[in-house]
């Protein structure tokens, strides 16, 4: 595809979208298996949260590489690259998971490398695609994100209902992945990599020394780990504490995507109106006050509504603060990565975590622990502040 032919604001804003949401649709594809494939390795609780430990841990590993990696090869070929890594290793963890623990570990970590790298890919090509539509945006294209993940939740609630097998189903789904985001990612446009005034490129190690970059990534980490959370325990709290079956438990999860998604689609609107700092404290108050619903109800119903709220509250935190991160196109590659390599430790620590708090308590008391980063996140919101 030629350079005008890219160059064309639809193209490129559509190409972003589709990575966005099939990214989301191989997570939601995995997550909504877990249940099962929990069952079948005869997991506990702190057990599987170390189990999941292996895709942090492959993002935690890639991250710190994937500023210069986008910046030396261009955000196209590394999303293109990472799409095929993830197939491949996704696939890998439906076959492995019936000889054991072992392969499925090793087919996560490298599950977890190339979402890191892709995630980092994307938002740098969608923070450039927000600058020449000149509008706040990527929380749209996380709303795209959001898209997948409800598309591959429901999906995911059939085929549990339906019996189908845990391989086929993420097979099949990884096929068609990999298929779309190859294809889409040609109409990515070029990278904005012009140089620092004066010369010279901005080093990842010069943006982990600056504390607005560093108070960003400890927001997002905030916003991560309760989005995360969500994605990971909210239908096993469903089943092993509201004593739901696995089919009421996926439909929750996707209930909490759900949310995400309208928070998202509907974000740029009020951050255009009201700025940052305003639109993020009022959504952690609500994914706070939601969180606490979903931990305390005293019924499914409530339950229920509890996980529609933490989900609009968690929409905005993670997209906003990779924006907040990019404000300066030349320094975006770089500060991007910091950000996200902080984010991302909540995954690191997240599973493990709220796995161990459910041995010892309950997976939802478990959860209590996010509303600590929550009410933190509240703190933090003027770092996100629109450099100017």
């Amino acid at each position: 595809m030629s350079t005008v032919e890219t160059s064309e604001p639809r193209v490129s804003t559509r190409s972003v979208y589709i990575t966005f949401i099939f990214l989301g649709v191989a997570m939601a594809t995995f997550a909504s298996r877990i249940p099962q494939i929990r069952d079948h390795l005869g997991l506990t609780p702190s057990e599987l949260g170390l189990v999941l430990l292996a895709i942090a841990a492959g993002s935690i590993t890639s991250l710190p590489l994937a500023g210069h990696l986008v910046h030396r090869f261009g955000s196209r070929a590394m999303v293109g690259t990472m799409a095929i890594m993830l197939g491949a290793s996704l696939s890998a963890a439906a076959v492995g998971y019936h000889f054991g623990v072992v392969p499925v570990v090793v087919a996560l970590y490298l599950y977890g490398f190339s979402t890191g790298a892709w995630d980092v890919a994307m938002n740098v090509q969608a923070a450039v695609v927000e600058r020449r539509i000149g509008r706040s945006i990527m929380s749209r294209f996380h709303a795209g994100y959001s898209v997948g993940t409800v598309a591959g939740a429901l999906a995911g609630a059939a085929v549990v209902q339906a019996g189908i097998g845990v391989t086929w189903h993420v097979v099949l789904a990884c096929v068609l992945v990999t298929g779309a985001v190859v294809v889409s990612v040609r109409g990515f446009v070029p990278d904005e990599t012009e140089p620092e005034p004066g010369g010279g490129t901005f080093s990842a190690l010069a943006a982990w020394r600056e504390p607005r970059t560093l108070l960003i990534g400890v927001f997002v980490l905030a916003f991560a780990l309760t989005e995360g959370a969500g994605i990971d325990w909210i239908n096993i709290a469903l089943i092993d504490d509201y004593g739901t079956t696995a089919a009421t438990g996926t439909l929750a999860f996707a209930l909490f995507l759900a949310a995400m998604t309208v928070g998202r689609w509907y974000g740029p609107n009020l951050l255009d109106r009201y700025g940052r700092v305003p639109v993020l404290r009022a959504l952690a108050v609500i994914g706070l006050g939601g969180l606490l619903i979903f931990v305390f109800g005293p019924s499914t119903p409530v339950a229920f509504a509890g996980a529609l709220l933490w989900g609009l509250g968690a929409s905005l935190g993670f997209p906003v603060g990779m924006s907040a991160a990019a404000d300066e196109p030349a320094r975006a590659p770089a500060r991007v990565g910091v950000v996200a390599s902080i984010g991302y430790c909540a995954f690191l620590g997240g599973p493990p975590l709220i796995g161990f708090l459910g041995d010892h308590y309950t997976v939802s008391r478990g959860l209590l622990a996010v509303a600590m980063l929550l009410v933190l996140s509240i703190v933090l919101t003027p770092a996100l502040r629109e450099s100017r």
